[in-house]
């Protein structure tokens, strides 16, 4: 393969997606053809096509065999039996993972990799920010539409790069970070790791001890055990860990802390996002913030300008019925902290939510959870398992799951009548909870219910 810097046409197969946009997007402005595949036309996918981009919707490779690729880059989210897939990898070309280009083009770069289970995009974003907004033009590729930059990749000018290091197939064990972030440890990709101990040995664990020796390794509080005979690392908490938010209050627009450590104290920050979760971001993101020099007064201005990610607590509808709030959770720690924090948000309202669960083994895995968590809701519309790149499961469906949920309000309903079934009902808060396709539905919802409210 020719070097990162002399590439003139690189090929993406599942180019739509969130994390191989971002490398698309890096590479197209630095003068590279970008051609590319997705199996669905979205408003993702049309943004990058009128920046340049060529991308088919086909489902076999028709470009004619004298395009001179230099590189293909492919998603584990398509599966390699995939028909281009197979055509790239019969044609002998480079043919690389979304991951190994990650490390890659952070090779050279002094990188800020944000792992954990839950979290990653929320903080990696907040960190972005403040580091912009601070005075280091950082690069950053991230797992969501971020309000404040429009979109998922961040040009920089210095070597600071932000990545979102992804433990699904031990993606993140290509990075070699100067500072590091282990925001949770939760048992998920058990369909890749088998185990949580598989999870930590041979995921969470290495990464770790990838980090640079005189760098800094972030570990919350409640994991930090976990990580023995690591040298450079830190803990971070509420009310505990070297570094902390302590004094936690709910004023009239929203929660506010302050940061410590040692002798550090910022006193009085406002934060936009709701829920204990996101202080616990917004303190990794302060941390290597002020190492990287920032200091605090910009860190408090710039905490309150963050507006937020698409679908993580992404309030779309506020009126005197209503709020709508869109979400990606799709694991049972996601969901109790977004259910958590919409009762902390809007006390004394009726929380209905409509879940589409991601992934049989997913649902399978944490069947019991899921069923929990939901159970906290005031009433719920279930839609069938969002597949992914996954065969069902004999035996796991969402039906299964509803018998388990613990609250007499719930339905399951197929996703091409949830519309229509929305339509019957007028809930007090509605979240859109889930990682799959419902979301491209959440236009016409909020349309349905905007238009509600003028009628009334």
């Amino acid at each position: 393969m020719k070097t990162l810097q002399h590439l003139k046409n690189i090929y993406f197969i599942g180019i739509g997606g969130i994390g191989m946009s971002a490398i698309a997007r890096y590479f197209n402005e630095r003068g590279v053809k970008i051609y590319g595949y997705d199996k669905t036309q979205t408003i993702l996918t049309n943004l990058l096509s009128a920046e340049g981009m060529d991308i088919c919707y086909e489902n076999n490779y028709t470009e004619p065999h004298s395009l001179s690729i230099d590189l293909v880059i492919y998603t584990p989210a398509v599966p390699l039996s995939h028909p281009i897939c197979a055509f790239f990898q019969r044609s002998g070309l480079p043919f690389m993972k979304r991951a190994e280009i990650l490390g890659l083009i952070s090779k050279n770069m002094k990188t800020i990799a944000i792992g954990g289970t839950h979290g990653k995009t929320t903080t990696s974003s907040i960190t972005t920010h403040l580091l912009k907004e601070g005075g280091v033009s950082c690069t950053a590729f991230l797992g969501g539409i971020v309000e404040n930059f429009g979109g998922n990749y961040v040009s920089g000018q210095s070597d600071w790069v932000v990545i979102e290091a992804d433990e699904f197939d031990r993606s993140f064990l290509h990075l070699h970070p100067e500072i590091a972030a282990i925001l949770s440890t939760d048992a998920d990709h058990l369909d890749i790791y088998g185990s949580i101990e598989s999870l930590l040995d041979t995921g969470f664990r290495p990464f770790a001890a990838q980090t640079a020796e005189d760098g800094l390794l972030l570990i919350q509080q409640a994991s930090v055990d976990l990580f023995p005979n690591t040298e450079n690392k830190r803990s971070f908490g509420i009310e505990e860990g070297d570094y902390k938010a302590v004094n936690i209050r709910l004023e009239s627009n929203g929660l506010v802390f302050d940061y410590q450590h040692k002798d550090v104290l910022i006193k009085d920050l406002k934060f936009s996002l709701p829920g204990r979760h996101n202080i616990l971001n917004a303190v990794v993101a302060i941390t290597i913030s002020l190492r990287l020099g920032i200091d605090g007064e910009s860190i408090r201005k710039n905490l309150l300008t963050f507006k937020g990610i698409q679908r993580r607590f992404d309030i779309k509808l506020v009126n005197k019925k209503m709020v709508i709030i869109s979400d990606y959770a799709h694991h049972p720690t996601e969901l109790n902290a977004v259910i958590s924090a919409a009762r902390e948000l809007y006390p004394g309202k009726k929380i209905t939510a409509v879940f589409q669960p991601h992934l049989f083994s997913r649902t399978k895995d944490f069947l019991d959870g899921f069923a929990e968590a939901l159970s906290a809701l005031d009433s719920l519309f279930l839609l069938p398992i969002y597949p992914a790149r996954e065969q069902p499961i004999p035996g796991i469906d969402s039906a299964l799951l509803l018998q388990k949920i613990n609250i007499s309000n719930k339905k399951l309903i197929e996703t091409e009548v949830l519309l229509e079934t929305l339509n019957q009902v007028q809930p007090e808060i509605l979240l859109m909870l889930g990682a799959g396709d419902f979301d491209k539905m959440l236009p016409q919802i909020v349309d349905l219910y905007h238009a509600k409210s003028l009628k009334e």
